[in-house]
């Protein structure tokens, strides 16, 4: 039951363990911010208590990365710990290896990507911009959540590329099997994330059938890393589109009150739009491009 033939525990015993172990440390890594927040932000102020923490942690955006940025630290750490001490593997195993330039793909890639969606759903009316494009409006935002954001990029595709598709790999899976395995377990984890829709999590899991595609086809976490962190962070901090039902602080402000929400993603923000499903497949025929360009 625990181990396969090869004497070996097996591939979903350790995922499991991982997934626990990042669990735990990202609320340990996470609770200094929470005491700061709670002791600066949550006193009785003229009489009401406010209780709503993402209210809150709007009103600090440092506070928030102290926070999410801490916590996603945390589970980094614990991922790396795992997969030197209980999985045996170096960081160049885990993928960190190959040249920067995929790194500088993947982060043109994500960005072109969220400003292609933008600029369609501009165009044909589904969107109204609220400021001037030659007008962006920077904030504290703009920085804590680039650095969030890079954080998560990281984060996420160390443990969901990087130890899950390799702890498989290590156990002799079919590819297809890795490729489908990380990407569910990747669109489950945002199950919980608000306002959260049924396209949403199918389009989550078809970006992560991409990440694993890059991961795979450059045989390095670098290029999916890139994407993951400019798909964010130009979704939320630059176009001001909610990331995964996360509120967005952007340096355009958006209304798509009147829009389509098959094609803006509504609450949940474009991941829950159909141009994103566009937009993703059409990813994974530029990395082809691109993986074929690099070889010649």
């Amino acid at each position: 039951m625990f181990k396969n033939e090869s004497n070996q525990v097996r591939a979903g015993w350790l995922i499991f363990l991982a997934f626990v172990a990042m669990f735990i440390a990202q609320q340990i890594f996470a609770l200094p911010g929470a005491v700061l927040l709670a002791f600066i932000d949550f006193p009785f102020q003229d009489g009401n208590y406010d209780m709503d923490i993402m209210a809150a942690f709007d009103r600090h955006p440092w506070i928030f990365l102290l926070t999410q940025g801490g916590g996603t630290v945390g589970g980094m750490l614990a991922t790396v710990l795992l997969w030197r001490f209980v999985n045996k593997g170096t960081l160049k195993e885990l993928g960190f290896r190959g040249p920067l330039k995929d790194l500088g793909f993947g982060l043109l890639l994500g960005a072109v990507s969220i400003a292609i969606i933008f600029f369609i759903l501009l165009a044909t009316g589904n969107i109204t911009l609220l400021n001037s494009l030659t007008k962006p409006e920077f904030s504290l935002f703009s920085i804590s959540f680039l650095v969030m954001f890079i954080f998560v990029g990281f984060s996420e595709e160390i443990f969901f590329r990087g130890y899950v598709m390799s702890t498989m790999e290590s156990r002799g899976n079919p590819k297809w099997l890795i490729y489908v395995v990380s990407a569910v377990v990747f669109s489950l984890a945002h199950g919980m994330n608000p306002n959260v829709s049924v396209l949403g999590l199918i389009n989550i899991a078809l970006v992560g059938i991409l990440f694993a595609y890059m991961f795979d086809a450059t045989k390095s976490l670098w290029l999916p890393i890139g994407y993951h962190i400019t798909w964010n962070y130009f979704q939320g901090n630059v176009f001001g589109f909610a990331v995964s039902g996360m509120t967005p602080h952007g340096m355009y402000a958006v209304s798509a009150e009147n829009g389509n929400a098959w094609l803006t993603g509504g609450a949940f923000g474009l991941e829950g739009g159909l141009l994103a499903t566009l937009l993703i497949i059409l990813g994974y025929f530029a990395t082809r491009m691109y993986v074929k360009m690099k070889a010649e």
